[in-house]
Order: C-alpha cells, then structure tokens, then sequence
C-alpha cells in the first residue's frame, strides 16, 4: 500500500467520509432492525434492548475475527462488508415479514439477520482503521479521525431514521435506501483503489457489485407492491389501504359481500363496521345522559371519528376537542370514503389551523355545521345551522393534559389497549390524576378498559388504578362479536355519591337515535358474573412502575 503522508491524505479523507457514511447506514440498519421487531413481536422497550443488545454482542464478534483477515485483503474485505450489509440489510425487513406470514419461527428469522448485521458492523471498523493505518502518520490520529467520523455519522443517521425515513416511507423502503448507501461506499471505495492499482481487476469483484446494484434497485422499485402481496395473507379480508404513519402500520381491509370494513393498527384490530356501534354507543351514549351538562366534551384517542359521531348527536354539546396523536388516521378519519361513511363524516367542513399557545401547537380546528332540511324545518335551502365547535389537536394525550388550561364536562378515553410503554403509561395513575385535574366538578369519565374476561387482570388493574387517583368508578361491559366481552368504566369525583348515580342510572333515557344502546341495555351491560369482579392482585400501574404492561402481555394472546 501506500506510503504514510505527514498530513491527511485524500485516501484518509475518504476512508474518514466512508466510516461517517457506514456509522450513518449502520444505526439506521439496527433502527429498523429495532422498529420491525417492535412491530412483529410487540413491547417496543423489550426489543429495541433486545435488538441493541443482541447487535453489540454480535458486533464484538465481528471485531475479534477481523483479525484473520490478511492485511493484502482488507480493501477486499471492505468491500465485502458493504456488498454484504446492502444485500442483507436492504432484504432483511422483506424476508422477516415473510416469514412472519408463513411460519411460527419468524423470530428466530429477525434475530438471525440482526446478528448478521451486529457482525458485518463490527468487521467495518476495525478494518477501516487497519486500511487507513497505511494513509495515517499516527495511530492516535488514526483512531481519532474513523471513530469520530463513525460517532458523528451515527447521530446524522439517527436525525435521517427519525425525521424522514420513519415519517415519508415503509420501512421495508427504508431498508433499500440504506442498502444503497452501503453499496455506494462498496462502489467508491472499488473505483479509488482500483485506478491507485491497490486492487486486482478481475471478474469477481465486479461481478458482485453489478448483481447487488441490481438486486437492490429492483428491491427499492417493487418493495411497496411486494409489502401488500405479503402482508394480505395476514388478513382475511381483502386490503384496500396500507400505509405507514410516523407512529403506526395502518390497514383497512373491506369484505365486500357484507360490507364489512375493518380498521388495524399495528396488525390489531380497532374497528369493525359491523358491529362497532356495539363498542361506540356503550363509551358515549350513558355518559352524556348521566351528566346534568355537557356542552364541553374531550375526547382523548377515537382518531376514527366514531366517538365523535356519537357525541355529535347531543345539540346541547358547544365544543367538543378531540386529541388523537397520529395525525395519519385523523387524516383518514376525515378523506378516506370508507372511513366517512362509517362516522358519517363526523370531520365535515373542518380547516386547518394553528393553536398557539401553552406548548400545544399543530391541530385541526373544525367549526361542524348541519345542513337544515327546509321540508322539515320550514327554512331556506341555504341556511345552516352551527352545531359544535370541534378542534383536532395532533399531541400525545399525557402532553396535552399537561399543558392545557380548562375543564369539560365530559371526557371519554378511546385509547389502543396498553399494548406498548407508550400507551400503558396513558392507563397510569399519573395520567389519570391530569385527567382528573381538568374534569368539571359534576363532570364524568369514560375509559376502555380491555375485556372483563379475556384479560381480566388488565381491567381490573385499570379499575384500581383509577380509584388510586381518587376517582370513584363504575364498571360495566358489553359483548362486541368482533372482540368478545369487552369493558369501560365511568369514572367520577368522590362529590357526587354513587348512590345518585345510581338513581340516574335508573331513570336513564336515550333521547337520541342509536342502532344497539337502549336504556335496559345499558342496566344489564352493569351485571358481571359470579367472582369476574374478584382477584387477589392489588397492583396498580404507574409510569415508573407499568405492571399493567406487563400483565396485559401476559393475556393478550388470549386477545388474538
């Protein structure tokens, strides 16, 4: 090789923008290594420590056997690093999900390619740094210039994964992207040696680049066709839309003989045309008659639009704020027909709008009105008249309370199950106390609550844990075909006795049109059998301590 410059060779500055380019390739490809096992095997802080840790090990691995590689071979070898990573890396994210359609042992597939990737970032390195020896005066400057340029490249590949790649495209495309910067590096750093003649020309190697270019440019080009063909096996019914959103897999399959539209985030279900008025008319329709007033209604979760379908019926509501985090299926909940005509366009005639002030910023501000029927009502055509005020804020629920000033009359809890770190701490005691905290004096809450009888423990632990923040609460359940049994509670401040509420309970009318919900209905859905209430567990869930995470992923198989 060459000889020793007393200053920063060009072939220095290369192999020092190749370490900051592979750094960059390499912490995205253990992001999304992360991120696919998150999604597939669920509990996201489980697998990313799983993922990360497995990798580092993998990686010291890579460093030690570094050392067979002969000194006359490492431009090769590095080359065969990079061909490996884009090949494997750019692959891995469509494999696994095959797997995950055709077979029981698709984790032991994702761990598989992530200990091939730890072992193919742990040879880079230390092999960079041998071939940069033979350009670099100094070992302390050598060891400086690759391990910064690797350090800084990982934090500009963290900024590339969380701002863009996680937000614009499936991870599947993500892959290929990175995939192609590894072979990019593979490309550049063939070309410079060759022509400084450090390299044998000869068949192989270009051989091996021309199928790897190939290979991942068709992948890039079809990964989006390919991800529906995959992911339809793990439907029953036929997909019409799947799309990444920043914080979730979104699909909506539509069985056409019955009309039956399905809602899945995260490949679990949240919504079912057919019977989902059996769940929605239970959360909101005994909570707006059980209140004396509602004209301020928070809804924290329902980005379907369903909840607030309910809650518009009621003409005494005046403003109704709904705070759903993605701003994806609020989005959709609003444009997409088959989602429209489910919540019978409950975001009609909204705006967009920024909501200044006290941290809470980007959101929907929608002034809903209702076309008055002049046969009916003995008006003009052309009048309307203003039914609610309906906002939109896309922010985590938790923030939100934090931030917020004022109090509503009725807030209702439509959140995903406590499936993940990030929404069991929205069923924590902490996030109840907020909630608490911004409920008017003879104001109520509703909360989902799991089934009351595939996962017991998860619903009473949501009990309990709302009683830890002195609210008084009432339970209640319904059977929902697509779901089973499935439970709420309501919830309110110790103030008004639960013998008044009772006494409403009894006296209870639906002065709206619903298609389940009666008043009898509602009495016998505050029945539970012998000993379902019952348990010896007293635990309740805490941001610091999440043992409702626990015990959920404990029972959710039974949910499946």
């Amino acid at each position: 090789m060459s000889k020793k410059s007393a200053g920063l060779s060009f072939a220095s500055l290369l192999l020092c923008a190749c370490m900051f380019a592979s750094g960059a390739s390499g912490i995205i490809l253990e992001y999304i290594q992360a991120s696919l096992a998150s999604m597939i095997l669920g509990n996201s802080f489980e697998q990313w420590a799983m993922v990360i840790g497995l990798m580092m090990f993998w990686m010291g691995f890579g460093s030690l056997i570094q050392a067979k590689i002969s000194k006359q071979y490492l431009i090769y070898a590095f080359i065969g690093i990079e061909t490996g990573l884009a090949l494997v890396g750019g692959f891995s994210p469509t494999l696994t999900y095959i797997s995950y359609g055709y077979t029981a042992h698709y984790s032991l597939v994702l761990y598989l390619f992530v200990s091939f990737i730890g072992i193919m970032i742990g040879l880079e390195i230390p092999v960079i740094i041998r071939i940069n020896n033979d350009f670099s005066k100094e070992l302390s400057t050598n060891l400086g210039n690759i391990l910064s340029a690797d350090y800084i490249g990982s934090l500009i590949g963290s900024f590339i994964y969380v701002f863009i790649l996680l937000r614009f495209t499936p991870i599947t495309e993500a892959a290929f992207l990175t995939a192609g910067g590894n072979f990019f590096l593979a490309f550049v750093t063939f070309v410079y040696f060759s022509k400084k003649g450090l390299l044998k020309t000869g068949f192989l190697v270009p051989t091996v680049m021309v199928v790897t270019f190939c290979a991942i440019s068709y992948g890039y080009l079809n990964n989006r066709q390919w991800n529906i063909t995959i992911e339809q096996p793990l439907y029953d019914d036929p997909i019409i839309l799947s799309k990444n959103s920043q914080y979730q897999h979104i699909v909506i399959t539509h069985y056409k003989p019955f009309n039956e539209v399905r809602l899945f985030l995260n490949g679990n279900l949240q919504l079912c045309s057919t019977d989902e008025q059996r769940y929605h008319e239970p959360l909101v329709h005994p909570i707006m008659n059980l209140v004396p007033v509602k004209e301020r209604v928070l809804i924290l979760g329902g980005g379907d639009g369903c909840a607030l379908r309910e809650v518009l019926k009621y003409k005494d509501v005046k403003q109704v704020l709904l705070v759903d985090l993605d701003p994806e299926i609020t989005h959709l909940a609003k444009t997409n027909p088959v989602l429209m005509q489910i919540n019978h366009d409950s975001f009609k005639d909204a705006r967009l709008v920024t909501i200044a002030g006290k941290g809470i910023t980007p959101g929907i501000n929608r002034n809903l009105y209702h076309e008055i029927n002049s046969k009916k009502r003995h008006t003009k055509q052309s009048e309307s008249q203003k039914i609610a005020q309906v906002k939109v804020m896309n922010i985590d629920a938790d923030k939100f309370l934090s931030k917020v000033n004022g109090y509503w009359d009725v807030i209702i809890i439509d959140m995903p199950d406590p499936s993940t770190p990030e929404l069991s701490k929205l069923y924590a005691k902490e996030f109840y106390k907020k909630v608490k905290q911004h409920l008017s004096q003879h104001g109520m809450i509703v909360v989902q609550a799991t089934s009351p009888y595939l996962a017991k423990e998860s619903f009473l632990c949501i009990g309990r844990t709302l009683e830890s923040a002195l609210l008084d609460v009432l339970p209640f359940h319904e059977n929902v075909p697509s779901f089973g049994d499935w439970g709420w509670y309501l919830a309110w401040h110790p103030n008004m006795k639960k013998g008044k509420i009772m006494d409403r309970i009894k006296q209870i009318a639906f002065d709206v049109p619903t298609r389940f919900i009666t008043p009898e209905v509602f009495r016998s859905e505050l029945v539970f059998g012998k000993d379902t209430l019952m348990t010896t567990n007293t635990q309740i869930n805490t941001i610091l301590y999440p043992t409702l995470l626990n015990i959920y992923n404990q029972e959710s198989w039974l949910l499946d």
